[in-house]
């Protein structure tokens, strides 16, 4: 096959998605502080994550040197799997940050571990589920007329695929939503109880809102494109259009481990440890804290 320009860059995108996030798996892996449910879900977030960049490596890897049917399926599967994951501990991790406002008091307890678990199970079975469709013969491979832009997933299957996102983005709008309303009550109320002047007040809730913001943009940028094109598009479109909206999408699992791993101080104390030597590896940590706002 002539080399296609679009799927070298999203060869390169996966490389270097797989690089970022196997230093966050590893970090959390290694690390027994990082125990803690907040680390565990980031953790499911930077191996999806990963998943998905390998999935970009071994697309490219099997179009070009190892063409067949059965790699082609096994590639999507894993893709469909990976990107599911990730959309899926998105919404986990703001689950978390909502109950760890919402029940600050309650929220470390057993019932958050177990409540962790839960989710985690949750999102990679409907995740694998997902992804297994096109392996167990949900495709198109048969059935051109039934392909959807993303050969060889069928249009109906990327439908429900695109619906779950919107229903996601739904809830995670919501949440975020119900978090900043969290926030400013609670940067009033120490603003009343120490006696604050209003403008900290107003810099406290602002820094807190513009976070969110950010979040939920990043979000919201990189994957309705691609999301609105599943649903509007056609496999009779230029395939152009499909890696326009795309590789954006791609572009997510490259900024989530800057948003929700390297963000984090413990995270950030651990690799400097180990890249500079600046910290004793004795340190405390606050292996308990929700992840940051």
């Amino acid at each position: 096959l002539a080399l296609n320009p679009w799927d070298v860059v999203l060869c390169i995108s996966g490389t270097v998605i797989s690089c970022e996030n196997a230093i966050v798996v590893v970090v959390i892996f290694y690390t027994p502080a990082f125990r803690a449910p907040t680390f565990l879900l980031i953790g499911s977030l930077a191996t999806a994550d990963l998943l998905a960049g390998l999935g970009l490596i071994l697309h490219f890897a099997f179009i070009y040197f190892i063409p067949s049917e059965a790699m082609s399926l096994l590639t999507v599967g894993l893709l469909v799997t990976s990107f599911t994951a990730s959309v899926s501990s998105l919404l986990t991790i703001t689950i978390d940050r909502y109950l760890s406002l919402y029940n600050a008091l309650t929220y470390y307890s057993e019932r958050t571990v177990t409540r962790t678990y839960v989710m985690l199970l949750l999102t990679w079975g409907a995740s694998i589920c997902y992804g297994l469709l096109p392996v167990m013969g949900w495709n198109c491979l048969k059935e051109p007329s039934a392909c959807s832009i993303v050969k060889p997933l069928t249009k109906n299957h990327l439908i429900i695929l695109s619906v779950s996102f919107f229903m996601v983005f739904a809830v995670m709008l919501q949440l975020y939503v119900q978090i900043c309303k969290l926030i400013c009550r609670h940067a009033h109320q120490i603003a009343v109880q120490r006696h604050f002047l209003a403008a900290s007040h107003y810099v406290t809730t602002r820094k807190g809102i513009a976070t969110l913001a950010a979040i939920l943009g990043a979000f919201a940028s990189c994957w309705l494109p691609f999301a609105v094109y599943c649903l509007l598009g056609d496999d009779t479109y230029p395939a152009l259009y499909t890696h326009l909206t795309l590789l954006p999408a791609t572009y997510n699992s490259m900024i989530n481990p800057i948003i929700y791993a390297f963000r984090n101080q413990e995270i950030q104390k651990v690799l400097w440890t180990v890249c500079c030597g600046c910290l004793s590896s004795t340190m405390p940590f606050r292996s308990h804290s929700p992840s940051d706002v």
